[in-house]
């Protein structure tokens, strides 16, 4: 049985939404492409017909990632009422701590693919935006808010790596809350 072009094109889709979460859950290396497909109901040398190599997906599901938290990003930056607190707030979370299949994938991918020598344009692409979406939100009077919005996301991201790491969760509450306070801080000017 033939499949419609429409049907191929939906199937490339489910395999980078379904890659892009475990890649932010599990990490690049954990997630073997068998254990992907048949997640998926598809066979392992389906992949094949879809992607060249597992970097070519790792690259994709980057990109599925940067567009499923563009649209959430954009709306707690366009809060009237202190928006980088907001964004703040929302990534020093408990909840983005328990779902990283959901979240930002820096905590996740960016230290594994700076370890295998796999830098990603897609990567400083986010970086970018992030770095402009908190400048954007800094007081006006702040002296340099490029080294600033550099130190923030720098502390957003390992604050995330940190908790997510820690056993005991007091430990991992504490990371997340006095970042959280530290960074609403700066914030303010």
């Amino acid at each position: 049985m033939r499949y419609s072009e429409d049907h191929k094109a939906q199937t490339h889709q489910r395999i980078i939404k379904e890659a892009s979460a475990r890649f932010r859950r599990d990490g690049i290396g954990a997630t073997g492409l068998q254990p992907l497909m048949k997640a998926l109901g598809l066979t392992h040398g389906g992949f094949y017909a879809h992607f060249k190599s597992k970097d070519e997906l790792v690259e994709k599901s980057l990109n599925q990632a940067v567009e499923d938290l563009a649209a959430h990003c954009d709306d707690l930056f366009s809060k009237k009422d202190k928006p980088l607190a907001a964004f703040i707030d929302h990534y020093l979370s408990n909840s983005h701590r328990a779902t990283p299949e959901m979240g930002c994938p820096l905590p996740t991918m960016s230290a594994e693919l700076g370890q295998r020598g796999q830098a990603s344009p897609t990567t400083d692409k986010m970086i970018h935006n992030r770095l402009s979406a908190i400048e954007s939100g800094l007081p006006e009077d702040t002296v340099s808010k490029s080294e600033l919005s550099t130190v923030m996301l720098s502390a957003l991201v390992g604050a995330m790596v940190l908790s997510r790491s820690a056993h005991d969760p007091e430990l991992s509450d504490r990371i997340l809350e006095t970042t959280r306070e530290w960074l609403k801080g700066q914030a303010k000017g």
